[in-house]
């Protein structure tokens, strides 16, 4: 199977110079996905706003890719205030809570102030 790159259309995809996921075969790589809305160009305030566009922009390109949030394996979250993860996790369970990836979360700072998280997912599409 070739390789195949997924866009999303935002702006920083051509600016940086990256893809928004990359299929390899069974695998899919999904890049630090934030919480704007790429068809707008926004971003909500809170940090549990945010965490739910994440997570559907995520899930865009993993249908694009012909998967889904169930074929997730590893996800990484990274957060510019730690102490505002836990704000997080009734999202993060309703999206992983019966797929439970392994997972990571680090503080760190973001590309933009406005971005409270950003997370990363890699999958692997199941035969079938």
């Amino acid at each position: 199977m070739a390789r195949r790159l997924i866009s999303s259309g935002s702006t920083f995809e051509a600016d940086m110079g990256y893809s928004r996921a990359v299929v390899d075969d069974d695998w899919i790589f999904v890049s630090g996905t934030t919480g704007f809305d790429y068809r707008t160009m926004t971003i909500a305030q809170g940090i549990v706003e945010q965490t739910e566009q994440c997570l559907r922009n995520i899930e865009a390109a993993l249908i694009e890719a012909g998967a889904g949030l169930s074929d997730v394996v590893r996800v990484t979250y990274v957060l510019p205030d730690a102490g505002e993860f836990p704000a997080c996790w009734p999202v993060l369970r309703k999206y992983f809570g019966t797929v439970r990836p392994a997972a990571m979360m680090i503080s760190a700072g973001l590309a933009d102030p406005r971005m409270k998280i950003e997370i990363e997912v890699t999958a692997r599409k199941r035969a079938g």
